[in-house]
This record gives C-alpha cells, sequence and structure tokens, in this order.
C-alpha cells in the first residue's frame, strides 16, 4: 500500500528547512510515494524557491500544489 505524508515548514528558516527535509526523506517508509511539503506563501519566497532547488535521490519529480504555498515530491519506487 503506497501512501502520502506532509511536511510543514511554516516557521522555518532555509537551514533549517534543509535539516527537516533531508531528516524525514532519510528516514521515510519504502510505502511513501508522495510527499506534500508546505512552506507558506505569505512570508515572501525563501522557502518556496529552496523546497524546488532541493535535491534529494529519493525525490523523481516535484509539482507544485494547488496552494501556491505547496509543492510536492513524487518519490522513486524502491
Amino acid at each position: 500500500m503506497s501512501y502520502s505524508i506532509t511536511i510543514d515548514l511554516h516557521g522555518e528558516t532555509v537551514y533549517s528547512a534543509q535539516k527537516v527535509l533531508t531528516a524525514r526523506l532519510k528516514n521515510i517508509s519504502p510505502d511513501v510515494r508522495e510527499v506534500c511539503v508546505i512552506f507558506g506563501y505569505h512570508s515572501g519566497t525563501a522557502l518556496k524557491d529552496f523546497v524546488m532547488r532541493y535535491k534529494n535521490k529519493k525525490i523523481a519529480k516535484k509539482v507544485l500544489g494547488l496552494n501556491q504555498g505547496s509543492a510536492v515530491f513524487v518519490l522513486k519506487d524502491g
């Protein structure tokens, strides 16, 4: 069974957001196929820009969410 999780980065700095994303993706269950990353949009674009540039070997592609304050990471199989 595959499922998705949410990571909320509201209030994080770019530096702390990187630590949070890296730690969560490192320990993610192999059953997770999508990660919804919430970064907000009222406080500027630094977190959005970071999330869209963020690289991790588990991420197959990134899609901006329907809400302008989120993005979805589609993860690779395995």
